[in-house]
């Protein structure tokens, strides 16, 4: 599993959301460093085009790779980097890019001279942490030429009501869970459940990650400092819901489509079955340490 590509680092804040950045914590507390500073990473910035030594890439055809999971894909001081990334995900077209954003206004402007109505391998999604920013940002989504569109409410700091949107048909996944790390802010299961139900009538895809650590639940406040357990917790509380499936039509370096029994088929171990992030997961990477 190569699920995550940070081609540049660091961030500014722009929202509420941003407020308790989990990025600017652990920057502080593992390496002293200032989230706020940004700049392009030197190993990771052609990551998609890494090869093993039999010339193999690293990243399978048909896995998802998300983007920019320390930043923000259409960060103003990105720009200059920008037009390079796009050309990796042009020559990757076998290859699923997952771009978040919280500054969607800047995304028409920072699409590549060749956009034309979108590239099939790139979901894009919006934030939306509570009302006010989903009423800002999904009417925003929804104008603009991608072929694949998500809503993400994390932190879900603030109860969000999308039904007026996912009756456009545009959406194809939601995805939520609580906030985490220092001053983190509770997430209520009432929120996630109005949004479930919102997304089941639209048959959208809805997966509830995690419960962030402060956690309210029938009106009692729980506290989970532990990912594992707040993602254990998401799935036994049986949120998620597998709407209409995505169809991303892949290809390879000729244009020529790939066939679905050739694209990467993921592996899920032992302790991935109770986990909530199964759902839009890549996969397991092996790695042994669910077995130490």
């Amino acid at each position: 599993m190569h699920d995550i590509w940070n081609p540049w680092h660091g961030c500014k804040k722009v929202s509420e959301g941003c407020e308790h950045c989990y990025m600017f914590y652990l920057d502080k507390t593992r390496s002293d460093r200032d989230g706020g500073e940004i700049y392009r990473t030197k190993t990771g910035f052609n990551y998609p085009l890494s090869k093993y030594r039999n010339g193999e890439y690293k990243i399978k055809s048909g896995e998802t790779v998300r983007i920019c999971m320390t930043s923000d894909f259409f960060l103003p001081e990105a720009d200059e980097w920008r037009d390079s990334v796009w050309d990796i995900i042009k020559q990757r077209s076998d290859v699923v890019f997952y771009i978040l954003t919280k500054r969607p206004e800047r995304a028409e402007k920072c699409l590549p001279f060749d956009w034309g109505d979108g590239w099939e391998n790139v979901f894009f999604n919006v934030t939306a942490e509570n009302q006010r920013r989903a009423d800002e940002r999904i009417p925003i989504l929804l104008s603009l030429p991608f072929k694949h569109k998500g809503i993400m409410c994390a932190p879900f700091i603030g109860p969000v009501s999308i039904e007026k949107y996912l009756e456009s048909g545009q959406i194809e996944q939601v995805i939520c869970g609580g906030e985490n790390y220092d001053g983190a802010r509770p997430c209520n299961f009432d929120w996630v459940k109005n949004l479930r139900s919102e997304c089941v009538k639209h048959n959208v895809t809805f997966a509830f990650t995690e419960t962030g650590t402060v956690f309210i639940k029938d009106g009692k406040r729980y506290t989970m400092p532990d990912k594992s357990l707040q993602s254990r917790m998401a799935y036994k509380s049986g949120m998620n819901f597998v709407g209409k499936p995505q169809e991303f039509k892949l290809c390879d370096t000729f244009g020529l489509p790939i066939p679905k029994s050739e694209l990467y088929v993921p592996y899920f171990g032992e302790r991935c079955k109770t986990c909530a992030m199964k759902i839009i997961c890549n996969g397991c990477s092996k790695c042994g340490k669910c077995e130490k």
